[in-house]
């Protein structure tokens, strides 16, 4: 899919219900937000949900779909290689085929991985794929823009040489949120000869200019679930201030939502 005529769209679920919402929609492969798990738990995004609370939730979704589903485990929860092999173990345990490692170290002083200790992250999840016989798809990422970590003019060399170094030690895609200037993603994408995902959304290039641009794969992150969240709270201030309830016009019938979910479980 990565390699593909077309570029690939990978809508990010947070639940069951939105993953049959997208594969319905005829999506080819779903995605995971870590951000929308987490926030539907009852956590704060940055890995303070735990590892088995996460993949715990991502199972259900692959359980309940018939397409290919990658996870987002944040940054392997864990700061040794050791961890990002488990996480990926789990993954393939969950019933995912592909996962995103991240860089960001949550650390104010430090907010980037060590560019060795990451590297060493992702062959160990390569490693792990390999002995656990499902060679996921590794889809590796820096936040040098989302972070905006650093001076502004040095932002694209270190991003460059982050993303080259992961594509070195064996990951099938390069994910570089945060950024959004067409220029830029298309000298990154000629660079770096390797499969490059993008975070799209509101001020990012539309997806057939990112086609043409060479990007591979293009997500949503957490912006699906916090659109929801939108409605919402625009349903309940209409319904506080108001009394009406315009905001739920479009919703789902329950008939149609039960058949949705009838018998997701064994899919």
């Amino acid at each position: 899919m990565h390699h593909g005529p077309k570029i690939l769209l990978l809508p990010n679920a947070w639940d069951v219900a939105s993953a049959r919402v997208f594969e319905e929609a005829g999506f080819g492969a779903i995605a995971t937000t870590s951000a929308g798990i987490a926030f539907t738990l009852g956590y704060p995004d940055g890995q303070r949900i735990s590892r088995a609370e996460m993949l715990a939730v991502v199972g259900r979704i692959a359980a309940a779909v018939r397409v290919p589903v990658t996870a987002d485990v944040e940054a392997g929860y864990g700061d040794r290689p050791e961890d990002a092999a488990q996480t990926a173990h789990d993954v393939i345990q969950a019933g995912g085929v592909g996962m995103n490692l991240e860089d960001r170290a949550h650390d104010p002083a430090h907010p980037l991985v060590d560019l060795q200790r990451q590297v060493e992250k992702v062959k160990a999840v390569r490693e792990a794929a390999r002995t656990g016989g499902v060679p996921i798809v590794l889809n590796a990422r820096t936040d040098v823009y989302l972070l905006e970590a650093g001076p502004l003019a040095g932002r694209y060399d270190e991003a460059l040489r982050r993303l080259a170094a992961f594509r070195d030690a064996g990951a099938d895609c390069l994910f570089v949120p945060g950024l959004r200037d067409a220029e830029t993603i298309k000298r990154l994408v000629a660079e770096l000869n390797c499969p490059l995902n993008m975070l799209a959304g509101p001020g990012s290039p539309a997806v057939p200019e990112l086609e043409k641009l060479g990007v591979a794969r293009v997500s949503l992150g957490s912006a699906p679930m916090r659109a929801t969240l939108g409605l919402v709270r625009k349903m309940a201030e209409e319904l506080k201030s108001k009394g009406t309830y315009r905001a739920l016009e479009g919703a789902p019938s329950h008939v149609d939502v039960n058949r949705m979910m009838d018998g997701s479980d064994s899919r």
